[in-house]
């Protein structure tokens, strides 16, 4: 199957081991960070979403403009605008795009960061919440008829969109979490549903999850499986772990000075985070710090369990060769964001993603031999009994 991969589409240049030297958003910067993406084999860029922080959809809008082959992850909370709305902003900048865009829907981890936006709801009600507004976008996107709609958080009357997305049937809808609620939500509803790094039998049991929870949906499909890391990689072995020590010593240094990251806006951390997911990230720290060929959790651990915060630490070829395990597990996206958002971009993308590719295609040549073998196995079988 083909292996896709996802960066960031930062608009500042911070992080959390660097104070940002740039605007919060820095139209220079953010094309560059960009073209490094584009230039270097990357498939797709996020771009984020924290109250305070630069709106992600002009920003994505720009970029589109100015970029002709890099694809759009455009991340969305529910709550900052109407879904009918939502469903023609996102058309519009599929247009920009010609047709790039991809929006993952975020219901909010953290009840601190969702009130700054005015949003009171409880996580359970956040999750029904995102489940509606998903089904009233897909059929903003595809109904050329008139529609009603009343539910639990919208009702509205008589709408239909003068803009349809230039993919057909309409952009593909990414969703993530590790709770129950996010399972059953993103099941029912996701094109592509997003994990954290964790080790490789703990990732294995969520993609079992997911897989359930689009049965009991009633899907005859399954969500596409992407993964995230903080890849720290280095020419040898041991100058990566040089490499990776003083990656988390810049991180509580950053965290003690009162900035874990590199947004104004983002939300706080605190001793017991709110999220399945950042949870999952501390008890599997506290477990241990090394798992599998190159995972590696006190970057996690710095942060408290913040995001996408464990790491792949080796060199190219070992980092590669992790990611190829997770590809294994049945993970087509892989999404990796260094430290120094600009030459990491550049560096992994010259010195890993050739060797995944490479090895991909060595996998998808070999399974196409074995069901070659299969099939002229299968006609002499046929031929012998008749």
């Amino acid at each position: 199957m083909p292996v896709e991969f996802l960066g960031i589409a930062a608009t500042g240049d911070g992080s959390e081991t660097t104070a940002r030297t740039t605007a919060a958003f820095d139209r220079d910067y953010t094309l560059r960070l960009a073209r490094a993406h584009e230039d270097h084999g990357w498939d797709r860029v996020l771009f984020a979403y924290a109250a305070g922080a630069p709106e992600p959809a002009a920003a994505a809008a720009f970029l589109a403009s100015h970029l002709d082959r890099l694809r759009i992850l455009l991340a969305h909370r529910p709550n900052v605008s109407y879904p009918t709305f939502a469903a023609k902003t996102f058309a519009t900048l599929d247009r920009i795009s010609d047709g790039r865009l991809t929006v993952h829907f975020i219901t909010g981890g953290n009840d601190h960061e969702q009130q700054r936006e005015g949003d009171f709801l409880t996580k359970d009600q956040r999750y029904e919440r995102t489940r509606e507004y998903i089904g009233i976008v897909k059929k903003a996107w595809t109904s050329r008829e008139p529609f009603d709609h009343e539910g639990p958080y919208y009702r509205f009357n008589d709408f239909v969109s003068d803009v349809f997305p230039v993919q057909q049937p309409r952009p593909a809808v990414s969703f993530g979490g590790s709770s129950e609620a996010a399972y059953a939500a993103g099941g029912a509803e996701a094109d592509i549903y997003c994990l954290w790094g964790e080790p490789l039998a703990r990732t294995a049991e969520q993609i079992e999850r997911v897989k359930e929870a689009a049965r009991a949906a009633g899907r005859t499909d399954v969500p596409r499986i992407q993964v995230a890391f903080r890849p720290i990689i280095a020419p040898t072995e041991e100058l990566a772990w040089e490499k990776a020590h003083r990656t988390v010593a810049a991180i509580r240094a950053r965290r003690g000075a009162g900035r874990p990251g590199a947004a104004p806006g983002a939300a706080p951390q605190t001793a017991a985070p709110e999220n399945a997911g950042s949870r999952r990230l501390i008890e599997i720290a506290e477990a241990g710090e090394r798992y599998d060929r190159a995972l590696w959790t006190p970057t996690a651990a710095a942060t408290g369990g913040a995001g996408n915060s464990n790491a792949l630490v080796g060199t190219p070829e070992t980092v590669a060769q992790a990611l190829l395990d997770y590809y294994d597990l049945g993970v087509d996206i892989l999404s990796a964001r260094g430290y120094h958002l600009l030459d990491d971009a550049i560096d992994f993308g010259r010195y890993v993603i050739p060797i995944v590719r490479e090895e991909v295609a060595k996998r998808d040549a070999a399974a196409a031999a074995r069901a070659e073998r299969a099939e002229r196995d299968r006609h002499q079988l046929i031929a012998a009994q008749a």
